[in-house]
């Protein structure tokens, strides 16, 4: 590799740091990992291809230790997201949609000191951000989410040391949040990952383990949803970091049962649902147990006992019971609130997926028919994707009026456009 097609970026920034070879760099990074809390091993041949004239994307835990160590977002160090668009002048929403660019600045302290009052005033931005999750589209809440996060990731490099904590806090959960725009409501995954590594970064500069937990198990549904049975060992490692980051946070039963029922989801994809319906009936002992006057972080509102019921439905269809499936979703859907119409559509898909099981193709498309209606209410990629793999399981009943019927449905105007 000569030095006119290499990643001079990065080579330059390697050896600014004295590191006089990639084998050097490998450690480096390594290290780094492990002083923000990530257990991973970065190879010379990994550092090859960074300084290659072509580098690819770092995975998320990479990218978060090569900015621990160099003080700079990766953007900084030659590397071009793939979903980046390079054009100078993309639309104001486009690049407010890139928080990638801003992954790294909480490290960096220029500019002048701004009053405690901004770290306030950014946090009640962000606490309406919440709110307005379960209502919103997330085609038009992601960008000014993402947008606010980065924000977040340029005051934090100049606000009063007395008021930095809190804003990494409101940073870290605005992050979070755009994180789960993008992989669950719009079915981004390679977009979501710079989301959550500015989260996991905030988190940090809050040491706030337990914000990091929740960042460390939300990574592990990408490769869990991914399809590839090979990425299970990645899957598994970010609920481990999570677990230990609970720990070290002193976690309420309740966020140790959602780790259950996270890790619980991971081994189901991966057709383990002996351990995944272990593992929720810990959760369910934990959320028994739970002391009456345990405080939740305000941000941990997306857990309760009935969605913890949902994901037992879940994994008793794909362990091949769907009577007893039926019984927990149909229970679920009874309990679930009435701003939940995102969980409503994913329960009414897997109440289908058992009707199906279940020889009942008539029900199965009645209850899609309910999915699909809810999801036109309130778009949900997630629940979109769980309806077409149950149509799909419909093959064999295609003649049917029933599923001629249901087809009519889920391929209006409405669903096919927001599908692509």
């Amino acid at each position: 590799m000569t030095h006119a097609t290499a990643n001079a970026r990065l080579r330059a920034a390697r050896q600014g740091l004295g590191l006089r070879s990639q084998a050097a760099l490998a450690e480096a990074v390594t290290e780094a990992a492990r002083s923000i809390g990530l257990r991973i091993s970065v190879t010379p041949r990994t550092v090859r291809r960074w300084e290659s004239a072509t580098p690819p994307w770092p995975h998320p835990e990479h990218a978060a230790a090569l900015e621990a160590l160099f003080q700079r977002p990766v953007t900084d160090l030659g590397f071009v997201a793939p979903w980046q668009d390079d054009e100078p002048d993309a639309p104001k929403t486009l690049r407010a949609m890139k928080s990638q660019q801003y992954v790294g600045r909480p490290l960096r302290r220029v500019g002048p000191t701004l009053p405690v009052a901004v770290a306030a005033d950014f946090a009640a931005i962000t606490v309406a951000y919440r709110h307005l999750y379960w209502t919103i589209p997330a085609a038009d809440l992601l960008p000014l989410v993402a947008g606010h996060a980065g924000l977040g990731a340029s005051l934090l490099s100049t606000i009063d040391d007395s008021a930095r904590k809190g804003l990494a806090t409101a940073l870290s959960e605005a992050s979070l949040l755009a994180g789960r725009l993008a992989f669950f409501d719009l079915q981004q995954p390679e977009a979501a990952q710079p989301h959550f590594v500015l989260a996991l970064e905030a988190a940090y500069q809050a040491s706030d383990y337990l914000l990091g937990a929740a960042v460390l198990a939300h990574m592990a549904f990408a490769p869990a949803f991914s399809g590839d049975r090979t990425r299970a060992q990645e899957a598994r490692d970010r609920i481990r970091a999570a677990h230990a980051f609970a720990h070290r946070g002193n976690a309420p039963a309740a966020i140790i049962a959602w780790l259950n029922a996270v890790e619980a989801e991971v081994e189901t994809r991966f057709d383990n649902t002996g351990d995944a319906l272990r593992l929720i009936d810990q959760a369910e002992t934990l959320l028994a147990n739970q002391a009456q006057d345990s405080e939740l972080p305000a941000w941990f509102d997306w857990f309760s006992l009935t969605r913890l019921q949902g994901f037992k439905g879940n994994t008793l269809v794909v362990a091949g019971r769907p009577r007893q499936a039926q019984a927990v979703l149909t229970q679920v859907l009874a309990d679930l609130p009435d701003n939940a119409a995102k969980q409503r559509s994913i329960t009414l898909a897997d109440l289908a997926a058992s009707s199906v099981a279940d020889k009942d193709p008539d029900r199965a498309c009645e209850l899609l028919s309910e999915a699909i209606e809810s999801v036109s209410r309130q778009w949900y990629a997630t629940a979109m994707d769980r309806i077409k793999a149950v149509r799909e399981s419909l093959r064999e009943y295609e003649s049917l009026p029933a599923v001629r019927n249901l087809d009519a449905k889920l391929y209006d105007w409405h669903t096919t456009v927001n599908s692509f």
